[in-house]
């Protein structure tokens, strides 16, 4: 009897044993993003002023995001991936968080860290945060990630990772931290370098471990730094686009060339310790370039018109690309409208993660399309860009039409802002197609290939992906009427289609649907500036200010900042 007992208990620990082995692991999730990158600024839309060879390669490998949008600024955008929701329902609707500002991406919300963290996934953070710090948390390994290594801001230095806000009276202050702690060492080094490697370190930590692996690389290029030295890269890297007439330009260029790299060395790393095949890739941008005005970088989102912080296409329509082995239509372009609030939903079906429906997620699953052959039907996606009553501006999109009520700046950011310089060609145009193949990203992804990447099949691709404008009938002005566009035939917004009768009911449909979502909107989270974030009173560094008042008096002699209103001033000309 005893032996039969032990004879059960062995079968039944094989079962066990054998049912787990089946179980398929889930994969790792790595997204790579991009900080005010152009639309045009990565070459396989066919641009030729620089190039992004390891870019380029992760899009003609796998699917390339033709219409990927995502909000129009950077604090609205990053809450909108990490929470699944439009920025209305998570009170970040109204600009961005300013460091010396006590507010945060609302709490109420589950953030993808979190679900990941409860699924079993290790959820890393390296970069840029920018969703609030004011108190211990709002800040990220208090919202579900397990590690941090970055800045808590909005944008530091590229060398010295000092920031200081276009505020009077606020100083210059340090802002980098591993986890809660300030993060020192390595002073110096260039910020995308920097991050890079923290990011190999992490995929080559992992590579013996069970534990899935999630890691957002939140860069800070291509974002500018402090206002006396803006754009910032290494000299050498500088010289390479010696071509480039535009000294700024030339110093973007190599900004980019800097993450494009980056993007090479990652693949390079998940190849080298075989994790490829059991990773999802994204790349793209938080949102458009800022041309020119506030924190101006020269990207270039041409043709679209408009810029970061505005309504139109080159606000909100990023450049984007992923790959995976899971995707069955690699090697082609995804034309599905997708918002990155989709994200969430989408990478947690490819996770085999089941969402609570008390999310309340206002984006979709489309892991089924992206992951599906490359003819899959496309889903009817609605994508609210903007709803801010502050500026009274709105911008709703509904499959093909676009409505657009009201704009931001008064309006003087509303053209196309860039054009392509014709004279000024990176001398490895000649040859891109080797370019691309001979890339970092390239070889990696080579092996995986369903078929090969020629020359054929990569000028096909990005003929496909280049953005035609349709003729010149009807102009918008938002601020004294209406707009809608027919997306499908004018994606450059340059036929304003809201007093054909024909379009009446389409008008009427999305102008209701703007205000059903206005209706349920929640109150923006922007508070006034406040005097105690000031780094003068935490050792020069931007730190948790509510919780570390200073004492009365200023025994150092610093006028302290006055208190701004609920809408900062500092923005007012921007704005």
């Amino acid at each position: 009897m005893r032996g039969l007992s032990a004879f059960l208990l062995l079968l039944c620990l094989q079962r066990v044993q054998s049912d787990e082995a089946a179980e398929p692991r889930r994969p790792n999730i790595i997204i790579i993003m991009a900080d005010d990158m152009g639309f045009d600024d990565v070459s396989f839309r066919g641009g030729r002023e620089f190039l992004t060879p390891n870019i380029d390669a992760l899009a003609y490998h796998g699917r390339l995001l033709d219409r990927l949008y995502a909000p129009a600024m950077c604090t609205p955008s990053r809450g909108a991936l990490l929470s699944g929701r439009y920025p209305i329902h998570t009170g970040t609707q109204h600009f961005v968080i300013s460091n010396e500002e006590p507010w945060a991406l609302t709490l109420n919300a589950t953030l993808m860290p979190e679900i990941f963290k409860e699924a079993g996934y290790s959820t890393n953070l390296v970069g840029k945060w920018h969703l609030g710090f004011s108190r211990p948390e709002y800040t990220p390994t208090q919202r579900g990630f397990d590690y941090h290594y970055g800045y808590w801001g909005g944008y530091i230095d590229y060398y010295q990772r000092r920031s200081k806000m276009p505020t009077a009276n606020y100083s210059l202050g340090y802002d980098f931290r591993r986890n809660m702690e300030l993060e020192c060492r390595d002073r110096g080094v260039y910020m995308t370098d920097l991050l890079t490697t923290e990011a190999e370190r992490l995929i080559k930590e992992h590579a013996d471990k069970e534990q899935p692996l999630f890691l957002m690389l939140s860069h800070l290029a291509t974002h500018t730094a402090n206002e006396d030295e803006p754009l910032q890269a290494p000299e050498e890297e500088i010289r390479k686009f010696s071509y480039i007439k535009d000294p700024n330009r030339r110093k973007y260029a190599a900004m980019v060339s800097k993450l494009d790299q980056s993007v090479g060395r990652i693949m390079s790393t998940l190849a080298s310790t075989d994790q490829l095949e059991s990773s999802i890739v994204i790349f793209y941008s938080d949102n458009g370039a800022p041309s020119v005005g506030m924190f101006a970088n020269t990207g270039s989102n041409y043709p679209l018109r408009g810029q970061k912080n505005t309504p139109w296409e080159g606000g909100v329509r990023v450049a984007g690309a992923i790959w995976s082995s899971l995707l069955q239509a690699r090697g082609s372009i995804f034309g599905q409208p997708i918002y990155v609030a989709d994200w969430l939903p989408t990478l947690s079906h490819a996770a085999g993660i089941e969402l609570d429906s008390s999310l309340k997620l206002d984006g979709i699953d489309l892991w089924p399309q992206l992951s599906g052959s490359a003819d899959a039907p496309h889903v009817p996606r609605e994508i609210l860009h903007i709803l801010d009553d502050v500026w009274r501006v709105g911008a709703l999109q509904m499959g093909q039409w676009k409505y657009v009520n009201g704009t931001t700046a008064a309006g003087q950011y509303d053209s196309v802002l860039t054009y392509r310089e014709l004279d000024d060609i990176d001398p490895r145009e000649n040859r891109y197609g080797v370019t691309v193949r001979n890339s970092a990203t390239s070889r990696a992804l080579s092996r995986y290939d369903l078929r090969r990447l020629t020359q054929q099949r990569i000028s096909a691709i990005r003929r496909s992906a280049a953005v035609r404008c349709a003729d010149f009938q009807r102009s918008c002005n938002p601020l004294l009427e209406e707009c809608l566009f027919d997306l499908s035939t004018d994606p450059c917004e340059q036929n304003n289609l809201a007093h054909s009768d024909r379009h009446s009911d389409v008008l009427a449909a999305l102008r209701g649907r703007v205000r059903e979502l206005r209706a349920s909107a929640s109150v923006p989270g922007n508070r006034a500036s406040m005097p105690e974030a000031n780094p003068t009173w935490h050792t020069c560094s931007w730190e948790s200010f509510e919780v570390q008042r200073p004492k009365i008096g200023n025994s150092l002699g610093v006028r302290l900042p006055r208190r701004t209103l609920l809408i900062s001033p500092k923005y007012k000309d921007e704005t």
